[in-house]
């Protein structure tokens, strides 16, 4: 599979816990990845953007110390986990203006240390 970060389907990061949930964006970072969550921008980023530290391993899916990263199955599969992405999709559909753009979501992501 693809390097993590060259990847453009959705990404599910499944904690230690065994929660799940859908990124909306992952960046390397010098310690390990950053990530978004859905709907980081409409909220505090320091309660909404993380970083993971720990080496990255595997080609898919991925680990981080005690977290995996894989790609989002389809509904059959990964049904509520979908339906998140997709009203995420939708939300960004309706009010594609609220949303920074890639390069500013760049800026943030390096502000924080990461290398994207």
């Amino acid at each position: 599979m693809a390097d993590l970060f060259s990847v453009r389907a959705p990404l599910v990061l499944r904690h230690p816990d065994g929660r799940e949930e859908v990124l909306a964006a992952v960046f390397p970072h010098p310690d390990g990845l950053l990530y978004f969550q859905l709907y980081w921008h409409q909220g505090d980023p320091a309660r909404t953007i993380h970083r993971l530290a720990g080496d990255l391993r595997g080609t898919g899916p991925w680990r981080i110390g005690d977290h995996r990263l894989r790609v989002l199955g389809c509904q059959g599969t990964d049904g509520e986990l979908a339906l998140a992405w997709e009203a995420w999709q939708a939300c960004l559909d309706s009010a594609p203006e609220d949303y920074p753009p890639p390069p500013l979501i760049a800026a943030i992501a390096r502000r924080l240390g990461a290398t994207p």
